[in-house]
């Protein structure tokens, strides 16, 4: 089931990736770690390199404000209820983004998010890839 590639072909050139491999880089939480790996490498096609960014940005937004969250709510003697809400929701948000990315990769559409994936791309471009 592996393709060859040709001697015409680019020296990075791979296989094409199947879909569940992109799928498991959007798994919320779980995919930080092979998004994380397959930048490391540098290694893969277009489209996985893109989407490993948007998850490590989804997955790095999450935990910064849950932690910030987190904190104020423990810190807090006036509104930390409040903050917990809040906490929830953001961990709600993260879970539905993801599920909804995973959607729309298994539908065959584009797995960007309009303002994540501009991020992803100025920071995590310089840096991992």
């Amino acid at each position: 089931m592996l393709e060859e590639v040709s001697p015409l072909s680019p020296p990075n050139a791979q296989c094409p990736i199947s879909k569940t491999q992109l799928l498991l880089h959007l798994v919320p939480i779980i995919g930080f770690f092979p998004s994380l790996w397959t930048l490391y490498r540098g290694q893969g096609s277009r489209e996985q390199l893109a989407i490993s960014r948007l998850s490590i940005t989804l997955a790095l937004t999450w935990l910064l404000g849950y932690l910030l969250l987190a904190t104020g709510a423990a810190t807090s003697d006036f509104f930390p209820l409040r903050l917990f809400i809040l906490n929830s929701f953001l961990t709600s948000g993260y879970f539905l983004v993801s599920v909804w990315l995973i959607l729309r990769l298994m539908q065959g559409k584009s797995g960007r998010l309009p303002g994540f994936s501009n991020l992803a791309e100025r920071v995590f471009g310089k840096y991992l890839s």
